[in-house]
């Protein structure tokens, strides 16, 4: 997500330098006329923990137009080391950066007048928000990168070199512009050079080549606005793509090349697809950082998926209206209006999903109720409810279930692994969803909780839908 405001400073330099339910045994009573036995889940506490495995979905390229994706930490990566999987405390830290930089963008004015005379901000250099990455081919002839998807921003990016400005460390060769045939700069008065002001700083260098300039929750990256050819499978491929091409680019962004925007901008993919893919796009993120899913662009979709509609509210990003939750088959009593006061949007690029405070105590309170027959721990890293899992190493606990409720009778049931976080091993497991401390923040929903679920981005329609055992 990005704020363009505080990145006027790096155009300038660059310039410069180019030129679990409790079970039923206590705590919790079912009314005779309930049906308990799809709302209680038993899971092996091992599985709360990473694995060093790589277990391949056999439903991750189930359509023509799919791409395997894989979380940038674990043993199925290609881009970084699996054993430096984050912290929850690094992963909260992660989420906030990208939600102030999501609240920035909301708030921004259309006008980018006065951004280049903004010059006091400095530039975080922490990990990029959560990361799931795709591989996708760039260039004539083509050469493939690794990239993160993220469906809260609009400009597709890789570093380029000669990388003058300097650039963050990636596994494979940086893509040379000098070396593509189809690679060209565009200009200052072009179309996508005016269209980018709702994410991007804009520039002109001498030679009237457009400069972009981009901060995201825990990085950056500066360069020229071109277009290239883009080649998502052997049979689809996009001559004339809008792409960032940095020169100037800041973060750990796990040893990928840069990003690829799933937003709502007409710089973003699924506009510069649409003929093609009918601004229709899918994904499925797998249920641990162990295994693989997949993002697929047009085709059928699953005849399982239910759909919401994209709220008109948050044009910027895919808002969506939740209107309740349940925990363990009961609905919790939160006034629908809590949801609505400064709405939800759903995001790939955040982990955890966020809930107004009143919506999080009653989530937290209706979860312990459910909880009893385990240990509760003093949470700490900002989570709460935490349990000591240790003495059930090998064993299977038993959790409720969690649903969320969105407009249209839409009901989401958060699989397993996105109930439960292991914050310290198994000594302390917390809830896997957090209090935005108020009311009045934006909730993000999260893709810990979208898991397992083919996720369905139908923009042409304005819908999203979600179908069950996705990968």
């Amino acid at each position: 997500m990005a704020t363009p405001i505080s990145l006027a400073f790096l155009l300038y330099v660059f310039l410069f330098l180019l030129c679990p339910l409790c079970s039923l045994k206590k705590g919790h009573t079912v009314a005779a006329n309930e049906t308990t036995k799809s709302y209680f889940r038993n899971v092996n506490v091992n599985s709360l923990l990473p694995s060093s495995v790589c277990d391949q979905s056999n439903k991750v390229l189930n359509k023509a137009s799919s791409l395997k994706v894989v979380s940038k930490y674990g043993p199925c990566t290609v881009t970084g080391d699996p054993k430096t999987f984050p912290s929850a405390a690094e992963i909260l830290r992660q989420d906030q950066l990208r939600m102030k930089s999501i609240r920035a963008k909301l708030s921004m004015n259309s006008s980018t007048t006065g951004v280049f005379n903004e010059m006091k901000t400095t530039v975080p250099t922490t990990h990029f928000g959560g990361g799931y990455a795709v591989i996708v081919g760039l260039g004539t002839p083509k050469k493939d990168f690794s990239l993160f998807f993220d469906t809260g921003s609009d400009l597709t990016w890789t570093q380029c070199e000669p990388c003058s400005g300097g650039c963050f460390p990636q596994n494979d060769e940086k893509f040379d512009p000098t070396k593509s045939t189809s690679y060209k700069n565009l200009s200052c008065s072009s179309e996508p050079c005016k269209s980018i002001g709702k994410e991007s700083a804009q520039g002109c260098s001498s030679s009237n080549t457009c400069l972009y300039a981009v901060q995201y929750g825990s990085g950056y990256t500066v360069g020229f606005l071109a277009t290239e050819t883009l080649t998502i499978t052997p049979s689809d491929v996009f001559e004339n793509f809008v792409i960032g091409c940095g020169e100037r680019n800041g973060g750990r962004f796990s040893g990928t090349a840069g990003l690829l925007g799933l937003g709502r901008s007409p710089v973003a993919l699924p506009s510069q697809t649409s003929s093609t893919y009918k601004n229709l796009f899918s994904y499925c993120l797998p249920a641990s950082s162990s295994s693989t899913g997949h993002l697929s662009f047009g085709g059928g979709v699953s005849q399982a998926a239910k759909f919401t509609p994209i709220t008109s509210k948050i044009p910027e990003l895919y808002g969506l209206d939740v209107s309740g939750i349940s925990v363990g088959g009961r609905k919790l009593p939160i006034d629908p209006s809590v949801f609505r006061t400064a709405g939800t949007i759903i995001d790939s690029g955040t982990t955890l999903t966020f809930l107004p405070s009143t919506a999080h105590s009653a989530l937290s309170s209706a979860f312990q109720e459910m909880m009893t027959n385990y240990t509760l721990t003093n949470g700490t890293s900002g989570f709460q409810p935490c349990y000591d899992f240790s003495k059930y190493a090998n064993d299977n606990i038993t959790i409720p279930q969690i649903s969320i409720f969105f407009e249209g009778g839409v009901e989401v049931d958060i699989d397993d692994s996105g109930i439960l976080i292991s914050v310290n091993g198994l000594e302390e497991v917390c809830l896997a969803f957090r209090d935005n401390g108020n009311d009045k923040d934006l909730a993000i929903f999260g893709n810990v909780q979208q898991k397992t679920y083919e996720v369905v981005y139908d923009v042409a329609k304005g819908m999203v839908g979600f179908a069950p055992g996705g990968c």
